[in-house]
Formats: C-alpha cells, structure tokens, sequence
C-alpha cells in the first residue's frame, strides 16, 4: 500500500498548472459510446476514476488508446450492454454508463455504484428520469437494468439540481426522439462541458449552465475532437495552499468564471488575486482572517468539493469560521484525521466552528475521501516535521500524479511503500479502510 511521505514547513513557490477536469472527463468519456468511429479527446487527466472509466470502455468493445493527456475512444463496435459489480463498485461516477449503454444498446445492465462515504447519493432522480424518458427501468437487489428501442422526449422537472441526474438524461436525450426538456438541471461547468463535447458531434442541446436545458433529439452523432475545461476544485486546493504555505502562488490553466464562487472567501481571508487570462496568482497576508460564514451550495454557489482544502486555511486564520455543508451529510469524515494536525474544530450535525490556531504540528493520518485526504495534504505540508498519510488512493481518484506537481513548487512530498509500517499502523490503515466504501 502507497502512501505520502511529507516534510513540512516549508515556503513553496512559483507556479502550478491545473490538469483537466476530473468531473467533466468521466461523462464525456462515457458519452463517447453513442459514437461510431474515433473520438478525440484533449486535456484528459490521468486519473485512477478515468482509468477504470477506459477499462469499462475496452470491456464493452472500444478500442481505447492514450498518449499523454489524449485518449482517443473508437466505439464503432460496441458488443456489450453490462458492467459487472465488481467495477461498478470501483467509483461513483460508474452509474453515468446508464445512459450510455441505454442509448447505444438499446438496453443496460449495471449494478449500483460504489462511492466515498461523504454521505447518502441516491439514484432514483436517474432511475425516475430514464423511465421518464421511456425506458423500462427495473431493479432486482443491487441490479439495476433499462431497455427502450428508443428514448421518447419529454419534460423533467428535478426537485434537486442533481449532476449526475442531468448528465445521464442530457446523454440518454441527445439520441432521441422529440424534444427534452429540464427543469431544475445542475449548472456546474461540467454540464456545460458535457454538452459542449456532444453538440460539436451533432447533437442540440440548449441551456447549459441555465435554469432550463432543453434537448432536442437526433438520430446520430458523429466523432469530433474535443478539450476538457480546467478542473476548478483542483485549483480550488491550489489556492487553499498558496493561503497557508506561500506568500506568492501562480495557479495556471484556470477558467476565471468557474472560481467566481471562492473567489470571495479568500478575499474575505485577507488574500490579494491578480487574474489574468487563464492564470492567476494569490498573494497571501501574514495571517489568515476568518471568514464569518460559508455554505455550500450547488453551482454557482460555493462547491461542496473546495470546503476540505478551504477548512485547513480556516483553521490557521485569526479567528472563528462557520462552515456549513449542505450537499452531503457526512463530508466533514475528514475533520477527525485533520484535528491530529492541531485544528480545532468542532462539528455539529452539519455545521464546521473552525477555531484559528497559530501552527499545526506533524501527524500520521489516514485519507477518508478524495477532498478530505488532499485537506491532509494541505495540512502536512504546513506543519513543521514529518507527516504520513496513507489510503492515499482516494486522492489518486482526482488529483495527478499530485506529489509531482507540489514538488515543482518546492514542497517535500514523496510517494512510497508502506512496508516498513508497525503492525499497528497497518491495522490502523485496515481498520479505516473497512469502514470506507470504495469509490
């Protein structure tokens, strides 16, 4: 088992790049089974979730090929209508081959996802809106299944701005027969992202990142090449760390308008943001001051995946924070490893009080969640000493090659083996990683 061997303290500096986006990658990968011939794929980050996510492709019958940050899919001959368990419950993301697989097959065999235990994810806003659509949708135990010969358009009204709902109808409705619309639809940049890739290959889809999308169905698509936006929670946690551990941090390849729902927190904190195009640099006070209150919302209020990393700046600003989750009920898991760095921080129910301390000290800790375990990372690299922390592979789901791009910037992060670890330690490690849903 890997984990992160992290020497703290120290001042890092100069600039870090922000891959693709790990959230609009997983759809439109899956998106490309609607596809006959090659799709051509930009800015494509490597990731453990986009590797299982290309493995599920080669199972059904894509030729998949991948050089540097571009994959190229070919599903000209897709043979296969299901995902096994066993890969479903790898990650989350996993249940967006439901659309997918419905639309290109005609019919889709998938078992409920696995996912971070951040709290409670349902399915049934998909499950009802593909029937919606027309298919017959049915659940046997863990089995889920949907069959249509095709999707019918219709209108949607979500009573929660679900993501991972709007993915699977946009995708399910793009090959269609009449006219979709959704009510109520999630307006992340991802959506927006999504979309963009399927109208470049022939689909009409209107509203992305509005109150109303409205999809108007085509009887195909065809192949197109595509760049995926700049992952915005990435540079979310770069610029938690350039508050804490740099007095001057340069974060490129950004997108200005999808960081417009943080920007006001680290204002707020004292810091100083000089924009430019695509970059931008953080200049960050002597002390941190706390911010009164924040609340996560979904898109284009403040996203629930920056809170881990902002919660380790809070927690060093002068003062008291309120952080309040509203998304997911069990996303402050991490809170309990972070206090062994020497945060104070209390929770209660759903509500972050985040006391500011003066320093943080060294500790071994173990990765509950992909934001969670990058928090850790942001508080190791702050405290003055060796810090550990393992279950590493929940960061590997959403963060590149990570210990690579902290290094350019001066930080002493490295990757290792944990065979050297006290049998204690490793029961730790298992005794955590039972209680955690693998993702």
């Amino acid at each position: 088992m890997e984990y992160f061997k992290i020497n703290g303290g120290k001042k890092l500096f100069g600039e870090i790049s922000v891959h693709g986006a790990k959230n609009s990658a997983l759809p439109i990968l899956a998106s490309t089974l609607l596809i006959k011939g090659e799709s051509v794929i930009h800015n494509c980050p490597d990731l453990s979730d986009v590797k299982v996510t290309l493995d599920i492709l080669a199972s059904i019958g894509c030729k998949v090929n991948k050089e540097n940050d571009t994959v190229i899919i070919d599903a000209t001959n897709v043979t296969g209508s299901e995902i096994s368990e066993n890969t479903m419950r790898t990650m989350r993301s996993s249940i967006i081959f439901l659309s997918a697989l419905l639309s290109r097959q005609k019919c889709a065999s998938i078992y409920y996802p696995g996912g971070c235990e951040i709290g409670t994810r349902p399915i049934d806003l998909h499950l009802k809106a593909l029937n919606d659509l027309g298919a017959n949708v049915s659940v046997n135990g863990s089995s889920i299944s949907a069959c249509a010969d095709f999707v019918i358009g219709t209108k949607i009204i979500l009573p929660f701005p679900s993501v991972g709902a709007t993915e699977n109808i946009i995708i399910a409705s793009a090959i269609s027969k009449g006219k979709t619309v959704i009510v109520n639809p999630a307006r992340e940049p991802e959506i927006s992202d999504l979309a963009d890739f399927l109208n470049h290959c022939g689909a009409k889809i209107y509203g992305a990142g509005e109150s109303t999308i409205v999809i108007d169905g085509v009887s195909k698509l065809h192949p197109c090449e595509h760049t995926i936006i700049p992952d915005r929670i990435l540079a979310s946690t770069y610029m938690s760390l350039g508050a804490v551990c740099s007095d001057e941090l340069t974060v490129k390849n950004i997108r200005q308008s999808h960081l417009s729902p943080i920007f006001p927190v680290f204002t707020e904190m004292g810091c100083k943001l000089y924009l430019s195009d695509n970059s931008l640099t953080l200049a960050a006070p002597k002390r941190l001051k706390r911010v009164r209150s924040i609340k996560t919302m979904p898109y284009p209020g403040f996203p629930t995946d920056s809170q881990s990393p902002i919660a380790v700046a809070l927690a060093l600003a002068k003062g008291t924070s309120i952080l309040q989750e509203t998304i997911f009920e069990n996303r402050f898991r991490y809170v309990s490893e972070l206090n062994r760095f020497g945060t104070d921080i209390e929770i209660k129910d759903n509500i972050a009080v985040i006391n500011g301390v003066d320093k943080l000290h060294p500790a071994n800790v173990h990765a509950t969640d992909l934001r969670g375990g990058a928090a850790l990372v942001v508080a190791a690299l702050c405290a003055d000493g060796e810090s550990n922390i393992y279950c590493i592979e929940h960061i590997d789901r959403g963060y590149e090659n990570l210990e690579k791009a902290l290094s350019s910037i001066g930080a002493n992060i490295k990757r290792s083996k944990n065979e050297g670890t006290t049998e204690k330690e490793t029961g730790e490690t298992k005794s955590i990683q039972k209680k955690q849903t693998e993702f």
